[in-house]
């Protein structure tokens, strides 16, 4: 019997015009760890949520959702609370307390734990998940990475049967969120307790499935072991092969290449279709798993196993050159600064240390500009000093030409500077997303017809014209990712400050955030943008930071930059490095792979 059962769950949200949820069925099997992925939209996280009836959402449904084959809104509450832990997406929203360790023991108290117990599970937790030296630290003094990994210590100190987890690494750094995901898996291989993760950075969690599930539009789409889904995806030519791991992404595109352009081995996609969904297909697995029975070779999952795949596609396919230019370095001088910090420290309290320790960046005009790092080090902190919602108590901000003191109040934010900040849900005050946009045209002495050609403009370019009408509460996080971006590009900036701008938001989207972002460098408008998405700086920005201890440790342009670093770089320069120089995305690798 299958521990969670799916049985023809439908499900619309209220005032919907279609359903979130399309008769889904699915089983999830004890121990096992499934993987849901899709695009932003498909009903992930509605699905996820119906799991635990305290967390449903409001509208009308049909189906049923069994645990342990009874329904499970008859199972009582104390059990549900008990069995079911429940990770959500931003950290910050599950902290209900103070201290850490008040926060380890919250779910045990309202369980009525005894003293002993509590004391003895609370001391397990904070041993197993390495929260010694913070175990009496305010919460607030942690980095986002910490609070998430208490979140997950804080569910497991209720020993839950299935840890369902909502895309809990989109706000976490690259190293955050790669140790975040390997406790996860110890979780699941040292307890055998039931996994069910929605991700759409899936390089750390998709070779450990046992089982990936792809929605769309609602609907189960297709489900299967990580080879059998990759395989299918590719015949497909689904936009979400763009989300699976750097080797599998690199090993088709070289195979595709070889074919001459047509996805699945031929001009038919023959080869992939046979394989995709029958017993020939190579589990996932182990290192007998990897290079079995397929003449070709299995794809690779993984880094390691994508090293060995291409060092035998090198041996058997010799290439000319192994070696990209690295490219001119990064030119600070060579253009006017639409954004410069010199100097800069900065405090949130007088008693608190320093965020900002002497920073000093300079951001050319008309550039993409992106810097990344590990949470805490100031990178939010020091886009809110450049659009003055912050003061420094030293050093000199200079934006678009001018002092920042020297901006009258107001003039800065009319056709000058906007900022999309990390939490989208701040800019979402109104009761619908187009009443949301419209307040951006307030003041601007446009018709009707001229306000309503401007919404639909910016609703087009964010993807989001089919939820102008939704509030903004019953989107999911990639929709209100684009909702706010849609808000946010109505002020018409010159200097744009995006915050995480990739969160939430699945490949395809991505791939037209990039060109709406490179349309507008190319229009005038400079773009800052704070990420933890190295695959996205590495293909799309003029140059990278690397901000650490409050400054900046090291700026490049992304060939130079990705390509000396270990651990801030691109699963495909680590996948390549020793085979190949200077390749940091997916393009560089293939090229390589393909040439003539």
């Amino acid at each position: 019997m299958a521990l969670f059962a799916v049985e023809d769950l439908s499900f619309r949200y209220p005032g919907a015009s279609r359903d979130a949820l399309n008769h889904v069925t699915l089983e999830v099997r004890a121990g096992e760890l499934m993987t849901l992925c899709g695009q932003s939209g498909c009903g992930k996280t509605t699905l996820l949520r119906h799991l635990k009836p305290v967390l449903a959402p409001h509208g009308v449904r049909s189906g049923r959702v069994l645990l342990d084959g009874v329904p499970v809104d008859e199972v009582p509450e104390r059990e549900q609370v008990a069995r079911i832990g429940f990770v959500m997406q931003n950290p910050d929203a599950q902290v209900v307390t103070d201290k850490v360790w008040h926060e380890l023991a919250f779910g045990l108290e309202n369980l009525g734990c005894d003293e002993r117990t509590m004391r003895v599970r609370v001391a397990e937790m904070a041993s197993y998940f390495g929260i010694q030296n913070w175990f009496r630290k305010d919460v607030r003094d942690l980095s986002g990475g910490q609070r998430q990994l208490l979140n997950l210590a804080s569910v497991m100190a209720l020993q839950p049967d299935v840890l369902i987890l909502d895309e809990p690494t989109s706000q976490l750094d690259p190293i955050a969120a790669s140790d975040f995901l390997a406790t996860v898996r110890k979780i699941n291989r040292e307890l055998g307790t039931t996994v069910i993760i929605t991700e759409h950075r899936l390089e750390d969690v998709y070779a450990s499935s046992d089982v990936v599930a792809v929605m769309e539009e609602g609907r189960l789409a297709l489900a299967g072991t990580p080879r059998e889904v990759g395989e299918r995806l590719r015949a497909e030519g689904s936009a979400l092969v763009g989300a699976l791991p750097a080797p599998l992404r690199i090993c088709y595109g070289v195979r595709d290449a070889r074919a001459g352009g047509c996805p699945g081995g031929g001009p038919s996609g023959d080869a992939a279709g046979a394989g995709a969904g029958d017993a020939s297909v190579v589990p996932a697995g182990g290192r007998d798993a990897w290079g079995a029975d397929d003449p070709a070779g299995p794809a690779p999952l993984t880094v390691r196993e994508g090293r060995a795949w291409l060092a035998g596609e090198v041996a058997a396919h010799p290439p000319a050159v192994r070696a990209l230019p690295d490219g001119a370095a990064l030119d600070e001088d060579g253009h006017p600064a639409a954004a410069e910090l010199e100097g800069v420290w900065f405090r949130y309290d007088r008693d608190a240390p320093d965020v900002l320790r002497g920073t000093t960046l300079r951001v050319p005009e008309e550039s993409l500009f992106a810097v990344v790092g590990g949470n805490g080090t100031g990178k939010s902190t020091m886009l809110r000093v450049l659009c003055g919602t912050l003061r420094p108590y030293r050093g000199t901000v200079r934006v678009l030409g001018k002092p920042l003191g020297a901006w009258r109040r107001g003039e800065l934010f009319r056709g000058g500077v906007a900022m999309l900040p990390q939490d989208p849900q701040n800019l979402m005050v109104k009761k619908t997303v187009r009443a949301d946009l419209e307040e951006m045209l307030d003041d601007h002495g446009l018709s009707a017809a001229q306000r309503e050609a401007a919404v639909a403009q910016a609703a087009a370019t964010a993807d989001v014209g089919a939820l102008l009408d939704a509030h903004p509460l019953d989107l999911s996080g990639g929709e209100l990712q684009r909702a706010a971006l849609a808000k946010v590009l109505l002020c018409e900036p010159r200097l744009l400050l995006l915050d995480e701008p990739t969160k939430g938001l699945d490949a395809a989207f991505k791939a037209k955030l990039a060109r709406v972002l490179r349309d507008l460098a190319a229009s005038g408008v400079t773009v800052l943008m704070v990420s933890h998405d190295v695959e996205f700086c590495a293909a799309h920005a003029d140059a990278v930071a690397l901000f650490f201890d409050g400054g900046v440790a090291a700026a490049n342009t992304p060939r130079r930059f990705f390509a000396s670093n270990s651990f801030y770089t691109t699963a495909a320069n680590r996948m390549s490095r020793g085979v190949f120089a200077n390749a940091v995305t997916d393009e560089d690798v293939i090229a390589l792979c393909t040439q003539k």
